[in-house]
């Protein structure tokens, strides 16, 4: 592959040979009614980074608080 990359001509030429379909029509049908059946026909909502985030620090929060009045409850502090 890297051969083929040396050269402008030859990585159009690549570039070209890349963008045809490595599968047939059949089997593209096949794999199209596969995806719309079982899990993966769920409509999922998007992923949050951010909500996760805060959840996260609300979650390590708590347990950090509580360890400080379980702390203070049993005398250590």
């Amino acid at each position: 592959m890297s051969d083929k990359l040396r050269d402008a001509a030859s990585f159009a030429t690549f570039a070209d040979e890349a963008e045809e379909p490595r599968l047939s029509e059949s089997d593209q049908a096949k794999v199209d009614e596969f995806l719309q059946r079982g899990v993966n026909a769920v409509e999922r909502k998007p992923f949050r980074p951010a909500f996760l985030i805060f959840l996260l620090i609300a979650v390590v929060t708590g347990f950090s608080l509580l360890s400080q009045g379980i702390a203070q409850w049993a005398g250590v502090y």
